[in-house]
């Protein structure tokens, strides 16, 4: 599957442990429509200002009836102190094995200076209520796009 994921296609499924002792699973959410954000790296400054503006929208996503997740390969004890340094108020999840990663479709090969390495797409998938693919943001740049997926939930 992977990359080829596309809009109308059913959710992979998710089912994660989560901050706080907590644990995500998709299929508790039927019904609801789901923002999954997958960033790189808690406590980065793209990631950083991704999950504060998803705070800071946290109560127009619940008024629109959506459920929002991130997910990174970072370990839960990494997201319990990024969730306390920068107060956010999002379920983080921890996908360290990288299997919710992949059948995404978003870790892949990156590159910085050079250097090829694997790591996180930052990419958000819009999930409705009947558990397929209402739409998806690959490649994220953060400015606006929290605004663009709340447009998207509230014309879902």
């Amino acid at each position: 599957m992977g990359n080829n994921l596309g809009i109308g296609d059913t959710a992979p499924a998710i089912d994660l442990p989560a901050d706080g002792g907590g644990h995500f699973k998709l299929s508790d959410h039927k019904g609801k429509l789901v923002v999954a954000f997958f960033y790189p790296k808690d406590d980065t400054s793209g990631c950083t200002a991704e999950a504060i503006d998803f705070t800071a929208h946290r109560g127009d996503f619940d008024a629109a009836g959506a459920v929002l997740v991130g997910i990174s390969p970072d370990a839960v004890t990494k997201h319990d102190k990024f969730k306390a340094k920068h107060s956010l108020n999002v379920t983080l999840a921890a996908d360290e094995s990288k299997e919710t990663l992949e059948a995404y479709g978003v870790w892949v090969e990156k590159s910085m200076y050079g250097r090829k390495y694997m790591g996180v797409e930052r990419s958000t998938f819009l999930i409705g209520k009947d558990g397929k693919i209402a739409q998806a943001w690959r490649k994220v740049k953060v400015p606006g796009h929290v605004r663009s997926v709340l447009e998207a939930v509230k014309a879902a």
